[in-house]
């Protein structure tokens, strides 16, 4: 919450994790999200997925799934669907 864009990145590349979920309260997905994903791809961790979440408008996933963004949960999204869809873009990554 209180990290940049580069600092998520720094800290997912150097634990070697296979998703960032971004949590959206304050539309800043359209400014954040974009920057996490070039900060992402110049730490060298651009096969890192990207997942979000909160509130976010249903017509700002379009663009959010055009920068790289391979979930959107929104409200009410019940926790095993969602987590089904993280673990099945996992399962994809790792088969690229």
């Amino acid at each position: 919450m209180f990290s940049t864009p580069a600092e998520v990145a720094k800290q997912a590349f150097e634990n070697d994790v296979h998703v960032v979920g971004v949590s959206s309260q304050a539309a800043v997905h359209k400014t954040l999200i974009p920057e996490l994903m070039t900060a992402l791809k110049a730490e060298g961790a651009d096969d890192i997925i990207v997942v979000a979440g909160g509130v976010i408008p249903k017509q700002d996933y379009e663009f959010l799934e055009s920068v790289g963004v391979k979930g959107i949960f929104g409200p009410g999204t019940q926790i095993p669907l969602a987590a089904r869809d993280v673990l099945a873009a996992i399962d994809a990554a790792t088969k690229q």
